[in-house]
């Protein structure tokens, strides 16, 4: 059975509170807390994007994996920041991984579910066996406009997975993908920060395709919520994947784990893909694991896992999430936050 090889994630140390972000518009720091169950979120440094945070959780993935990167057959980068609008992301992170140059590359665009995208693609080739080994990468580095609840949210990091036949760590027992155009977010040709439909994006299309999403692989499984150890959805903020969570029937002791990502501010194309990798940090031999994502537009992937007895060795190999979470950190004012996003844009 195909399935994850290796795994990987990297969040920058620099960060920004959301207390911080609120006194600078006059908000009320308690409110936004509660309302969205954040705490702080990851800020890009001055060298870091969307290629470096590739680069970092791709190189901590092959180190889990001990495969030689020559014998990765495909590569596949899945964000809403590419750094270029014309020239592919991927190659550089290949380039700097040592992969190729017999190897297939693309970059995938999906809003928040990107990185699953990627990983969709990357495992059906494995499954297939076209390649021995393929790479999908989840990565961003999104912004929020000003004075938007999106500030509070969009933040910086992301996570690798190589799928391989070989010395696998979890297992994928199947998936299933779930799509209507839904047009809840968007960002258009030449526009610096992405719009949403406020509340819209809630009910007629977060918890639609995620539920959707979920209730169809538990059918094709034959499983409950009940039988899985862990489960993590998307996390555009703290409360939705509480909420779905419990609409779908599983507990917050399952949710724990892989949402301690938003905790300190969701990581879009690469916030449940790193809740995963946050996940198989801590997951044991024969624990399932349920991943869905959303990305804006609108859809879900699902992917059910299930960890083997190879997973607990090969996770000492490189960085936990947890480590990054809670590791050294640098805070920044927001005004050192705008110059870091160049929200202030000084026309010649």
């Amino acid at each position: 059975m195909a399935g994850i090889v290796g795994y990987g994630a990297f969040i920058p140390r620099n960060r920004v509170t959301a207390e911080e972000i609120a006194k600078q518009w006059g908000k009320d720091p308690a409110a936004i807390r509660r309302g969205l169950l954040l705490e702080e979120k990851s800020v890009p440094g001055l060298d870091e994007d969307t290629i470096t945070i590739s680069v970092a959780a791709g190189r901590a993935a092959l180190e889990r994996a001990g495969v030689d990167p020559q014998r990765v057959g495909a590569l596949y980068i899945g964000s809403e920041s590419h750094p270029y609008a014309v020239k592919p992301s991927g190659t550089v992170v290949a380039e700097a991984l040592g992969i190729g140059p017999e190897v297939h590359i693309a970059d995938f665009e999906f809003a928040c579910k990107a990185g699953t995208e990627a990983m969709f693609v990357a495992f059906g080739l494995v499954e297939s066996g076209r390649v021995e080994y393929a790479m999908g990468i989840g990565a961003d580095t999104s912004q929020g406009a000003p004075n938007d609840a999106l500030e509070y949210s969009a933040s910086a990091g992301g996570a690798a997975f190589l799928f391989g036949r070989q010395h696998v760590l979890a297992d994928v027992v199947e998936t299933y993908s779930y799509t209507s155009d839904t047009p809840d977010f968007w960002r258009r040709e030449g526009e610096f920060y992405p719009r949403h439909g406020g509340r819209f994006t809630g009910e007629p299309a977060y918890f639609r395709h995620v539920t959707a999403a979920t209730r169809a692989i538990l059918d094709k499984t034959g499983l409950e919520p009940a039988a899985f150890r862990y489960a993590v959805f998307h996390m555009p903020n703290g409360k939705f994947p509480l909420a779905v969570g419990k609409q779908l029937g599983f507990t917050r002791e399952q949710l724990e784990v892989g949402w301690i990502v938003p905790t300190m501010g969701n990581t879009y194309s690469g916030s449940s893909p790193t809740g995963l990798a946050a996940i198989l940090d801590e997951a044991e031999a024969d624990d399932l694991i349920l991943i869905t994502s959303f990305g804006s537009g609108a859809g879900s992937d699902s992917f059910v896992l299930r960890a083997t007895d190879l997973l607990a060795d090969r996770r000492t190999r490189a960085p936990t999430v947890r480590s990054m979470l809670e590791g050294r950190r640098r805070y920044l004012t927001y005004g050192e936050y705008a110059k870091y996003r160049e929200k202030i844009i000084l026309n010649a």
